[in-house]
């Protein structure tokens, strides 16, 4: 299945069946998972990236073991609304995960800002230190990204 528009996406995912996000960043994948009424998303791990093979093998045991019915990527788009190297390489590892797995459902969502909101919340109401951050930030902005395109999906399914 090719990559969808988010209306597209939630059309796609049958009911009662999770979506997983991502934030995939230079070094690490961050991981969140849906519940199955597609209405939390929950930070679930981080992928330390080393081979695009294993870091994608990883990723399918996430995916079968939870019976995920789709894949959000997040999409860090610039400030101005144009898309930079990032987005591309996260294009590229939406591309490359169809080639292993033609048969998965990805959408992308727009991710500005999430890593640095995150980021905000850990500090200002947690008091989360920088190395317990570096920890937790990559999942914690997979759940963002994956709560704000769950709110969407709702919203396109008459449900909120």
């Amino acid at each position: 299945m090719p990559v969808l528009d988010i209306e597209q996406f939630a059309a796609a995912i049958p009911d009662y069946k999770p979506v997983i996000g991502l934030d995939p960043g230079e070094k690490t994948i961050g991981v969140a998972v849906s519940d199955v009424t597609l209405t939390v998303a929950s930070p679930l791990t981080v992928i330390h990236k080393t081979k695009f093979t294993q870091d994608a093998a990883a990723l399918f045991d996430i995916i079968d073991y939870r019976k995920v019915a789709g894949i959000v990527v997040g999409l860090p788009v610039n400030m101005d609304g144009t898309e930079g190297v990032r987005c591309q390489s996260n294009r590229a590892l939406a591309r490359n995960l169809l080639r292993l797995r033609p048969d998965l459902t990805i959408t992308f969502w727009d991710e500005r800002l999430s890593t640095a909101a995150v980021t905000r919340v850990l500090i200002d109401e947690h008091d989360v230190n920088r190395k317990r951050r570096g920890e937790v930030v990559d999942k914690m902005a997979a759940g963002w990204i994956l709560q704000g395109a769950l709110e969407r999906m709702r919203g396109l399914r008459g449900e909120g």
